[in-house]
Formats: structure tokens, C-alpha cells, sequence
């Protein structure tokens, strides 16, 4: 089994590798690329000369191709790495920040990629697939023994809970991380008028879908934590920091859904809330290690 866990990581080398090159092809491929233009010029006593000029245009249709398959390549080594060390434990792997960020950048490259493929958009890449490999990063600044596959602590030995918990709060924060991406996007559209990113409408378009499907999910989250609370300290509630900071991002999201929906906001007021919404998030994936609490089991 010792040899599965070792492989596991290196199936995530390689996922990391291939998502860092996705991520230079992505960003490549949404500034786009500098065209010299030269042109022959004659004056009126029959001399010619000849003047060049720089202009911005579309990345080359190459490079983003290069991105998606890079990406894909990605998703099927971190996918192989998670389903390694399932195998291993017994269970999907969830129970510390080196199993929950394993698992994050599987899905939220994996949900990237449905986006693009609904939506035909390969700039969005430049933003979701940068927050891969910084998650990449991450896991490998994380002590190594982190990497060992060791028995569940009694208040996680809830095998049904936790998968069903973790992996909603997995799910919804890729969907905000690809909110959060059109956002970006959407804002730069707005602004600088860049003619071969996506439009205005449909960046606020993706922005809102992501969120109608990573609310209810969050919401989930919320219930099955407050049951699975009960089942390990006894009460629903215990305004952990984690509870609370996940509450507020849920929230905070809400307002997101309410001011778009009875306000009838869209655009850059809807924008600016969703960068905010994902900067909770970020707070609720990492707050624990600044304010402890019941859910510091391995750092999560």
C-alpha cells in the first residue's frame, strides 16, 4: 500500500506539471499577441519607404488548444492521484488539508472544463487554472507527513457524513472559483472593450450560473454539518470559525442571488460582489489556521 500512496503523489507531480503549462498556454492565449504590420509607402517624387506598426490581437488558436488538452491531461493524473489514495484508505480522501486540496484541484479543474466546453470560453482559464496551480503550490509547502494515510480520528469516523459534507463544500467552492474567474474577466471586458475576450453578457451570464449551482450546494453544507456536529459534539452549533466564515460566504452569495434577482443588478455591482464572495471563501478555506477551532482536524 506504501508504494499506491507514493504513486498517488507522483500522479499529482504530474497533475501539478500539466496544469502549470495549462495555465501559461491559458494566460498566453487571453492577453493575446503583438501582430508587426509593415507597409510600403511612396512620396510624390517617386521614392518609396517602408513603416512598421505593432498592434494586439487574438492569442494564436494553438496555444489555447494546447490549454484545454493540458488541462485534461491534469485532471486525469490529479484524478488518478485522488483515486489512488482512495483506494489505499478506504474512502475518498477528505480528512486533512493535504487529502481536501488533492481533491479541490481535481474538481475545480474538472468544472473549469465544463464551463469551457458549454460555453465555448478558454479565457476563463487564465484565471481558474493560476488558482490550480497556486493550490498546487500549497500542497506541497505542507509537511510530508501529511502524505501518510493514517486512521480517522473518532469525531471523523463517519465515513457516509463526511464524503457527503466535504465533497458539497468542494464542489461549491469550484463553482465560486469560476464566478469569481468571470468576474475578473468581466470586469476587464468592461473596461478596456479587448475584442477577442468574451462578452460583457456572457461573463455575467457564467458569473451567475456558477452561483446557482455552488449556493444550494453551500446550503447542503450548512445542514450536513450542523447534523453531523450533533452526531460529534453533541449540539448543531457551535460558532466554530469555520461554521461562522462558511455561513457568511453563504450569505454573502445570497445577497449575490437576491440584489440580481428583486434588485435587478448585473454587471459591475454584481461583479465587485462576487470577487468579494470568493475572497470569503478563500477566508473559510484557510481561516482555520489563524483562529483554530473544532474543525482544525489536519489543518482543515
Amino acid at each position: 500500500m506504501e508504494g499506491l500512496v507514493k504513486l498517488s503523489f507522483y500522479c499529482f507531480t504530474a497533475a501539478a506539471i500539466a496544469l502549470a503549462s495549462s495555465a501559461v498556454c491559458y494566460v498566453a492565449y487571453a492577453i493575446g499577441r503583438v501582430r508587426l504590420r509593415q507597409a510600403v509607402m511612396q512620396t510624390s517624387a517617386g521614392t518609396t519607404f517602408s513603416t512598421s506598426s505593432a498592434e494586439f490581437g487574438p492569442g494564436a488558436v494553438g496555444i489555447g488548444r494546447y490549454g484545454t488538452l493540458l488541462a485534461w491531461f491534469g485532471v486525469v493524473f490529479s484524478g488518478l492521484s485522488v483515486g489512488l489514495r482512495s483506494i489505499v484508505a478506504g474512502r475518498l480522501p477528505l480528512s486533512n488539508m493535504y487529502e481536501y486540496s488533492l481533491t479541490f484541484i481535481f474538481v475545480l479543474t474538472a468544472i473549469y472544463l465544463a464551463f469551457e466546453r458549454f460555453y465555448g470560453v478558454k479565457q476563463l482559464g487564465a484565471i481558474v487554472l493560476p488558482i490550480t496551480v497556486g493550490m498546487a503550490i500549497y500542497v506541497w509547502s505542507l509537511p510530508a507527513w501529511m502524505r501518510d494515510v493514517d486512521d480517522l480520528i473518532p469525531a471523523l469516523q463517519y465515513n457516509l457524513m463526511m464524503t457527503a459534507h466535504v465533497s458539497s463544500a468542494i464542489l461549491a467552492y469550484a463553482c465560486f472559483a469560476v464566478a469569481f474567474a468571470a468576474a475578473v474577466l468581466y470586469l476587464i471586458a468592461s473596461k478596456r472593450r479587448i475584442a477577442w475576450l468574451p462578452s460583457p453578457a456572457m461573463l455575467d451570464d457564467i458569473g451567475f450560473r456558477a452561483v446557482t449551482v455552488g449556493f444550494p450546494l453551500m446550503a447542503m453544507v450548512l445542514i450536513l454539518g450542523s447534523v453531523w456536529a450533533y452526531r460529534a459534539w453533541g449540539t448543531y452549533w457551535q460558532w466554530d470559525p469555520k461554521e461562522t466564515s462558511a455561513l457568511f460566504m453563504w450569505l454573502v452569495y445570497g445577497v449575490y442571488l437576491h440584489t440580481r434577482g428583486l434588485r435587478g443588478w448585473r454587471g459591475t455591482r454584481s461583479a465587485w460582489v462576487l470577487i468579494f464572495g470568493f475572497a470569503a471563501t478563500v477566508f473559510t478555506y484557510y481561516g482555520n489556521y489563524f483562529f483554530g477551532g473544532l474543525h482544525a482536524y489536519g489543518g482543515v
